[in-house]
């Protein structure tokens, strides 16, 4: 029996056989039926489908978890999931009754997701993927997790990340000592990206609707190019971050990864407000919308000032191709192409230093204040995480984390380290201005530029970061939006020739978001790029007659 089906009640095992078997039939008995592919509708097109009174959210939960049962541990075992969800198909069926009585919540109600083992909630275990943390329950949601629990969302799983959400070091990428090794639906050998790589993973391989990941270093963006699909980081501050395990508080951010940028614009209009719990979120009152969908416009590239940063390009010619490519669609959308739109080599070069900091600051206090939440049995602070790591009577499973703990304890830095101070206070402000004053020079809408410069990087142990070499100015784009705070979105563009995703990026201007959303959109709808990994293909079950 796997783990999957263990973690899974006779109830909950029992429900997800009736209700596939009624898929399957496609209950033939219901005239003139009409159909609803999970791995293809957006979520209005489900809520049109919920508001005939013919589909129940139970059922498309169970089909959900009819391609769990296919293709998480049987089939290709793409080990994305790390805490199933037992009363999931309860919860839809909980949800359906209020429907049924009149009661919608809204766009969300009924919609299955899957959420990263970072993101508090009070009913599954919350352990940052690590062994260390294992069975750890908190006592209350994230302020994101309430918050869409009371739109009506279904959270089918917690699934799998880079341990502590931090993917440096010589770990795998996609690996933690809790979850072990998450694959890459497209292709086993390919990793599934950073450290929101389990969110990545399990959306492309349709396991739920969307799913939520973290993002300082790039873990929304690096998961949604590697496994072909729309990912926000959204603008430092746009939506909370408390109960959230923390990396580096600084650069944290909340995004959601979707099959299409419709349910990123639905998840977002759920996510964002002020939250007391985190005082980064003041900065976003006046600037965060309450209905991100009205910004879905097929038109919205028309005469949009895009920047096309070349500076991110040849490293690789097939990326490259695509990027061209790209580049034409926007033109022929209507975009006016301002090419090339360059970075002072003196500002890219300040990004090597920022990160090295913040990790040796900021990861140590925040992840101890997270601990000390805990209750009983748990490490209280990052001097015993590291310690119960390196103890060789813990039979802790990812060596090479426990290296990376032990360096960043011996690099540790104080937050009133002088420093620390002139890299918070002066360096970072800088670099925001200067990212900034590149789009002010050219009056651009957005940049434009490949995600990664480089194909999706093959699984297996990694050669470390050094933390004093800058990164050389051809490097990803990545490091400007996580350093700057502003946005990007990540959009599928083609597939290579071995078959796995390459994508293309938006970057804008501080609370630019929506703006984003709506370049994305239009762009999504002349491509129609994304594409089911190719080793978790349609099932029977994925079509629901209604």
């Amino acid at each position: 029996m796997s783990a999957i089906t263990r973690i899974m009640t006779p109830k909950l095992r029992n429900s997800v056989a009736t209700c596939a078997l009624a898929l399957t039939l496609g209950f033939s008995a219901v005239a003139q039926a009409a159909t609803l592919d999970i791995t293809r509708a957006t979520i209005p097109e489900i809520q049109k489908a919920y508001a005939t009174g013919r589909l129940s959210s139970e059922r498309v939960t169970a089909a959900y978890l009819a391609r769990v049962a296919a293709y998480e541990e049987a089939g290709p075992a793409i080990n994305a999931i790390i805490h199933m969800n037992p009363n999931a198909l309860e919860q839809a069926k909980a949800l359906d009754a209020e429907r049924k009585a009149g009661k919608v919540r809204g766009p969300l109600h009924g919609i299955p997701i899957v959420l990263k083992d970072n993101f508090d909630t009070f009913d599954l275990p919350t352990t940052a993927g690590s062994q260390l943390l294992a069975g750890s329950i908190p006592s209350t949601d994230a302020f994101v997790t309430q918050k869409l629990r009371e739109a009506g969302v279904v959270i089918v799983a917690k699934v799998n990340m880079a341990e502590f959400a931090n993917s440096g070091g010589k770990v795998p990428l996609g690996f933690s000592s809790g979850g072990l090794q998450t694959h890459n639906p497209h292709a086993l050998d390919r990793s599934p990206g950073s450290s929101s790589g389990g969110t990545g993973s399990s959306v492309a391989a349709a396991f739920a609707q969307f799913g939520l990941g973290t993002d300082s270093q790039g873990s929304v963006r690096g998961p949604s190019a590697s496994n072909g699909l729309v990912g926000l980081k959204t603008t430092h501050g746009l939506v909370s971050k408390a109960g959230v395990i923390p990396l580096t508080l600084s650069l944290d951010t909340v995004g959601p990864m979707a099959r299409n940028v419709t349910d990123v614009a639905v998840a977002m209009s759920a996510m964002v407000g002020v939250d007391p719990r985190d005082k980064d979120t003041q900065k976003s009152v006046g600037r965060y919308e309450t209905d991100y969908t009205r910004y879905l416009r097929t038109d919205a590239l028309k005469g949009a000032r895009i920047g096309i940063v070349r500076k991110f390009m040849g490293a690789n010619a097939e990326i490259d191709k695509v990027t061209e490519a790209s580049i034409a669609i926007l033109k022929q959308q209507g975009a006016v192409i301002v090419d090339p739109v360059t970075f002072p080599d003196h500002l890219l070069g300040v990004r090597g230093p920022i990160w090295p900091f913040l990790e040796a600051a900021e990861f140590r206090k925040d992840v101890t204040d997270y601990l000390q939440t805990l209750k009983p049995g748990y490490p209280k602070n990052f001097d015993e995480l590291t310690a119960k790591a390196n103890d060789p009577a813990t039979n802790y499973r990812s060596p090479e984390k426990a290296a990376l703990f032990k360096s960043l304890s011996e690099r540790a830095m104080e937050l009133d380290d002088p420093e620390y101070l002139a890299l918070t206070k002066v360096m970072m402000p800088a670099f925001t201005v200067g990212v900034e004053s590149v789009f002010e020079k050219h009056g651009l809408t957005a940049m434009f530029f490949p995600t990664s410069n480089n194909p999706t990087p093959k699984l297996g142990p990694r050669e470390p970061d050094d933390p004093n070499r800058p990164p050389p100015t051809s490097a990803s784009a990545t490091s400007i939006a996580s350093q700057s705070g502003l946005p990007e979105i990540v959009i599928p563009a083609a597939m290579s020739e071995d078959g796995v995703p390459i994508t293309v990026s938006f970057l804008g201007r501080a609370w630019s978001d929506a703006q984003l959303i709506s370049l994305a959109y239009a762009f999504e709808q002349a491509t129609h790029a994304i594409r089911l990994p190719k080793l978790t293909p349609a099932l029977k079950t994925d079509v629901v007659r209604y």
